[in-house]
Formats: structure tokens, C-alpha cells, sequence
């Protein structure tokens, strides 16, 4: 008797399981893609953000007065009760050491002339305009674009309102005496500093506005993620347990039998050795093709290979764990959960707290922390690079001990992979 193939669409259960693994998806998505960056500027906690006083003071009314400390003491008075920026009082060579590692989304530097400048316009001697001081407030679009933009709005809002503290200030002392003033320079007392942006770690043309580190990242997890799919299925295949269909036709190898570990070897094997092809036409393809700003090409080189051999043996570590069900495993922890944690977009102290727990270990941040070195930080090692490396070795140690595992208790307990067609048949017992 034939039965119709459309007749499985009567079946309950096949509506229900789909239903339930497909439902689950969308919200896991969701909640991970949209959850994460729906209010960052809520859910931000201690932005690192430098405050620089270069202000080297000057005399007035017979006293030394340095203004520059008076802006850096209001900045940290005004902020005291809040936790979104976590300024930090440095030096302008420190501070631009730490920019140039990735490790501030920006700066507010106070000019050396600042209180010279300041002190310039409550004078009454000679008749020249006075030149109102400058506040200049440093982005680092390499650390990620929203994070500047956070700290550029929290830097200006910071600077603007410390101009404001100081023009009363400078009221209350002038008294009288502004009566005397130049017309400008009366105007200028109220708010006596003027706010410019900078880029404080520029970019090469070719860097997507500090994003091709994201970008070439996510290309060598998707790539490491996908080949593994696609080496699983043709191990599978070679060894005979599955079919393999090429259009129309249908192929089918002799069984070889194998255990669960050794086809978990096989596949390791394979994708180890693939990784050096595909690893090298990513950067061929986005540096020599696509003409992306890069250096340290050797180091680049080693860094995309090992990337694409770890995410590769990691997805085939879980596939040969969970079977069918592993490539939404795969799926969710490559890229559900770990773009939304790479700290590419919105920096990672502008994430609720479970994301900024799951950017501690998911591998897309790490690569992008090491790729970012190697593009735009002249791959210093405390720049990201190092910690990169080290949580590479780790989920590659963790990979082969959770599938190499796994898979043998699986082989000990019986659990083989023999096609059900090639078992010896049962006989009916006699009646």
C-alpha cells in the first residue's frame, strides 16, 4: 500500500516539534540581538573615558591659579553618584598609550593655556578680542563606534557644564570690573570655553570606521562554523553511514565502521589541515581583494588560520555531542549569542549584566579583541592580542576534552553508529 508522501503534514507531532525548535529560535534571537542593544546608554556601567589636564596655570591677583585642576575636580564631582562613566585622571602621554590600546572610548583633554586664556579675558589692558580657550574632547572610533559616541556625548556634556561652573566663578571675581570689559569679552565670561572633537586614535581610510576588525572576525567563526557542517556530513559519507545527494543523484560508499571518537578525528583531521587553505583566502580575499587596511599580514595570516581551525573543531565537537540537534547548538553559541557580546557595536559596559557575562567566554569577542590588536593597535599584546591567543588555546583544550569525552562514553556505553539497515535482521520466534 502507498501512502502519500503530504499525508505526514496530518501528523500532530511533526507540527509540534517543529513548532517548539523554531519558536525557540526566534525568541533566543531576539531576545539575544535585540535585548542587547535596545538602551545602552541605561544599561552602561564605567565607560572608560580619560580626563587630561595639561594646564600648566598662571598667576592671577597675585596668586598661582590653575583652572585646569578645577574642571578635572568638578568632572569628578559632578559624576560621583553615577557609575555610567568611569573617568580616569591621567597624563597626556598615558592617556594616549591607552587609547592606542583599544582601552578608552575617549578623552577631554584641558589645553596647557587653558588658565592663561581664561585669565586673558577678565583683563582690561589693550584692545585686542579676546581668544576664548579650548576644551578638546578625543573619540576612538577603534574601540568601537557606539562606545565613542557614548563617551564623545558624556565627554561634551562633562566639558560644557565645567565651562559653565567656571564663567560663574569668574563672574562672582570679576565684580565691578566687568563693567570695564571688552563687549566680547563680557559675553565670554558667562561660558569661557569653547568644546572641539578630535579623533584620538585615527584610522586608515579602509578600516570601516573600526569596524573590518568585527567583520573579519565574524568571517572567520562563520566560516570555521559552516565548514564544519559541510565536513561532518562529507565524513559521514566517506565512511558510508549517510547518503550523499549531488542534485539528482544519489550516492551511496561501502560502510566503514568507525567509532563515534575516530569519526570525531577524522573530521578534527580534516578541518585542521582545510583551516590553512581557508584561512588564507580570507585574508587574501580581504586585504589583496577587497583592499582592507591591514598590517602584521604574517601575524594576521597565523591569527585566521588558528581562528578558523578553532571554531571549526569546536562546531564539530558539538555536532558529534548532540547529533542533528548540534547545528543549533552551533548556531546559537557562534553566532546567536556572540554577536550581540562582541563588543563591535555597543561596547560591552553598555550590555546588561548576563551579556557582559557571556562576553567573557563567547568566541567571537575574544577574536575580535585580537584582530582589533593586530589592525589598528600594532598588535600589542595587552591591546587584546594576548588575551585572544590564550582563550583560543583554551577552547581548543576544552573542545577536545568535552568531545573526546563525550564521544567515548558514548562508544563504552554502545551507542554505535551502525545504519539500522546493515543490522542482521530479527527473526519472528516460533509460536
Amino acid at each position: 500500500m502507498n501512502i502519500h508522501p503530504f499525508r505526514v503534514l496530518r501528523a500532530k507531532p511533526l507540527w509540534i516539534a517543529n513548532g517548539v525548535i523554531t519558536g525557540v529560535l526566534a525568541v533566543l534571537f531576539t531576545v539575544f540581538y535585540v535585548g542587547a542593544n535596545i538602551d545602552p546608554v541605561d544599561h552602561m556601567k564605567n565607560l572608560p573615558v580619560a580626563v587630561v589636564n595639561a594646564d600648566k596655570g598662571a598667576e592671577a591677583g597675585g596668586s598661582q591659579v590653575n583652572l585646569g585642576s578645577q574642571i578635572t575636580g568638578s568632572i569628578a564631582k559632578s559624576t560621583a553618584g553615577g557609575d555610567k562613566i568611569d573617568w580616569k585622571v591621567m597624563d597626556e602621554k598615558e592617556m594616549k598609550e591607552e587609547i592606542g590600546k583599544g582601552k578608552l572610548f575617549g578623552a577631554l583633554v584641558v589645553p596647557a593655556d587653558f588658565t592663561s586664556s581664561i585669565t586673558a579675558l577678565t583683563t582690561t589692558e589693550g584692545a585686542k578680542s579676546p581668544v576664548r580657550p579650548t576644551l578638546t574632547v578625543l573619540t576612538n572610533q577603534s574601540a568601537g563606534s557606539v562606545g565613542s559616541s557614548l563617551a564623545r556625548a558624556a565627554t561634551t556634556q562633562a566639558a560644557e557644564s565645567a565651562s559653565l561652573q567656571v564663567g560663574k566663578e569668574l563672574i562672582a571675581g570679576a565684580g565691578a570690573e566687568q563693567a570695564k570689559l571688552p563687549t566680547a569679552a563680557r559675553l565670554l565670561l558667562a561660558d569661557p570655553a569653547a568644546v572641539t572633537v578630535k579623533d584620538g586614535h585615527p584610522l586608515d581610510s579602509h578600516s570601516g570606521l573600526g569596524l573590518t576588525a568585527f567583520y573579519y572576525s565574524l568571517a572567520l567563526v562563520v566560516v570555521g562554523m559552516l565548514s564544519a557542517n559541510v565536513i561532518s556530513g562529507q565524513v559521514d559519507h566517506a565512511l558510508g553511514y549517510t547518503h550523499n545527494d549531488m542534485g539528482p543523484l544519489r550516492l551511496h560508499r561501502p560502510l566503514i565502521r568507525a567509532t563515534r571518537v575516530q569519526t570525531l578525528a577524522v573530521s578534527s583531521t580534516l578541518m585542521a589541515g582545510l583551516s590553512l587553505l581557508m584561512g588564507s583566502l580570507i585574508m587574501a580575499g580581504a586585504v589583496g581583494v577587497m583592499g582592507m587596511d591591514a598590517s602584521h599580514l604574517p601575524l594576521l595570516w597565523l591569527f585566521s588560520v588558528c581562528a578558523v581551525a578553532v571554531s571549526g573543531i569546536g562546531a564539530l565537537t558539538l555536532l558529534a555531542v548532540f547529533g542533528t540537534p548540534g547545528m543549533l547548538v552551533v548556531t546559537l553559541v557562534f553566532i546567536g549569542m556572540a554577536v550581540p557580546t562582541a563588543g563591535a557595536t555597543t561596547p560591552l559596559e553598555a550590555l546588561p549584566a548576563f551579556y557582559r557575562f557571556l562576553a567573557e567566554f563567547e568566541p567571537l569577542r575574544q577574536l575580535t579583541g585580537g584582530i582589533r590588536s593586530i589592525l589598528y593597535y600594532d598588535a600589542q599584546g595587552d591591546a587584546g592580542l594576548t588575551r585572544a591567543w590564550l582563550m583560543m588555546a583554551a577552547a581548543l583544550v576544552a573542545a577536545a576534552l568535552f568531545g573526546f569525552g563525550v564521544t567515548g562514553w558514548y562508544d563504552r556505553k554502545g551507542l554505535h553508529r551502525i545504519p539500522a539497515e546493515t543490522e542482521p535482521e530479527k527473526t519472528a520466534a516460533p509460536a
